[in-house]
């Protein structure tokens, strides 16, 4: 076995669980721990080294992630026998080309960049495995006949009721058979409201910056995007009200709860001011919260406030289960709400049953409060080493807060160099998001997101001083 020199105390030092993957990497890579060699318990390893087991668990998950380490039920983690390590050695990992079609679409296929900084999900060693092992094993024992046609157009009952009874927790009583309307993923719920409500030319407004998925659903419906400067209070209210007269857009678009990308959240003052706007000329307000479960208690919530006349609430699971099921919702009046169902039925028929199904499983008999509290403590975490390493190194934090995915940061650079900045870290086997891509109008900017959680690795860091 290995001898592990685990440094404690340092603030500069990786997590202990980085310490120890590094290590085990290292000597598998080398042949020092030979393919099939049985690590240590997970007890043993903690004892040995007073660990927590947690600590343990987490490194040998990404281990398993890595395809290092294989784990069997009863049996332990074993180093995995992996393929002819010569032809694997052989294969060197080329960079992509970093262009809009790799970030939107191919970028979700491609596994070669091993540091995700720009990415916009959870490090896959955080997924709830427990809760999704069991609602695996359930679903697998339903007849084949009930999950064997396409399903209701609103989606899974039972999921819907879920919803539901989520939304009144935070202050929004819904009826889930007439309000709540599964969709394949929030984004498809942006997607299905745009095709619905707007007609091309329309004009809309949108926060600069924001969710860069949305702003290619805009353009490709032949809308007229104009943004509005988003600020730590929420979106800057006197430059949309001048907006609005200007251009009388048809709808906005916001993200009232730690923001992609600035990580920031609407204040009570900001989201009321917001309403009394949009009520007085007559704009659709569509509320992307997909993140409210990772974000402390008591931020505004638009539809709550407003009572969905004209405010279109979406939300989904893809930041707190996992972004592969693509399970999303859209809760509307139940007049608007009929007339997406139809939409939905046009463009891709009914979501998928199935999944639908695993994430109500999920959400009643997997530990999910439980798994989003870990989770929510993690990000906590992750934030203030990221924060830490940003002060070190001279970026400029839009927001501090603690929760959420991201961290918006203006690094030391020239807005007109950024995209070089991300096609030289593309070579380094870092992926960053330049600011660009979530402007309208892809403005230049200094301004890149960070994924907290894959923004820990020391060499995204190293890089990153290299900067002139």
């Amino acid at each position: 076995m290995i001898e592990l020199k685990l440094e404690r105390g340092s603030r500069h030092a990786p997590t202990l669980v980085e310490q120890l993957v590094r290590a085990f990497a290292s000597a598998i890579e080398a042949q020092t721990l030979r393919a099939g060699t049985l690590l240590p318990s997970v007890r043993r390893l903690a004892d040995e080294q007073r660990l927590s087991t947690f600590t343990v668990t987490e490194a040998y998950g990404r281990l398993v992630s890595m395809g290092l380490v294989a784990a069997r039920r009863g049996s332990g983690y074993r180093v995995a026998v992996r393929g002819h390590r010569d032809e694997v050695r052989a294969l060197e990992w080329q960079p992509p080309s970093l262009t809009a079609t790799w970030l939107l679409s191919d970028v979700f296929a491609d596994h070669s960049v091993p540091i995700k900084a720009g990415c916009g999900w959870l490090p896959n060693e955080w997924i709830n495995e427990s809760g999704l092992q069991h609602a695996l094993r359930a679903l697998s024992r339903v007849p084949a006949a009930r999950i064997a046609d396409y399903g209701h157009p609103y989606g899974f009952a039972p999921l819907r009721e879920r919803i539901a009874e989520q939304l009144d927790r935070y202050g929004l009583p819904v009826d889930a058979a007439s309000n709540v309307l599964m969709t394949a993923g929030a984004t498809q719920a942006l997607d299905l409201i745009v095709r619905t409500l707007l007609r091309p030319g329309d004009a809309v407004v949108v926060e600069d910056p924001g969710y860069c998925n949305l702003l290619q659903i805009l353009r490709l419906a032949g809308l007229d995007v104009h943004g509005v400067p988003r600020t730590v209070a929420g979106i800057d209210t006197e430059a949309f009200e001048q907006v609005v007269i200007a251009h009388r857009p048809k709808a906005v678009f916001l993200n009232t709860t730690l923001q992609n990308p600035t990580g920031a959240t609407f204040n009570m003052a900001c989201a009321f001011r917001l309403l009394q706007i949009a009520q007085r000329h007559g704009l659709w307000i569509i509320e992307d919260d997909v993140n409210r479960e990772l974000a402390p208690p008591g931020a505004p919530l638009l539809a709550a406030m407003e009572g969905l006349n004209r405010v279109l609430y979406v939300g989904g699971f893809a930041k707190t289960i996992t972004p592969s099921l693509r399970s999303g919702y859209v809760v509307a009046e139940r007049a608007v709400l009929r007339e997406l169902a139809r939409t939905k039925m046009a463009v891709g028929l009914t979501s998928s049953e199935a999944t639908e199904r695993i994430v109500d499983k999920v959400l009643t008999e997997g530990r999910y409060a439980r798994h989003v509290e870990f989770v929510v403590e993690k990000l906590r975490h992750a934030h203030a080493l990221v924060e830490e390493r940003m002060d070190a190194l001279g970026a400029s934090v839009f927001r501090r807060p603690r929760a959420g995915l991201f961290v918006w940061a203006s690094l030391p650079v020239d807005p007109c160099a950024a995209a070089d900045v991300a096609t030289r870290a593309l070579e380094h086997g870092i992926w960053l998001a330049p600011g660009s891509y979530f402007r309208p109008g892809d403005a230049p900017s200094a301004c890149f997101r960070f994924n907290v959680p894959h923004s820990v690795d020391d060499a995204l860091w190293t890089f990153l001083e290299t900067l002139p």
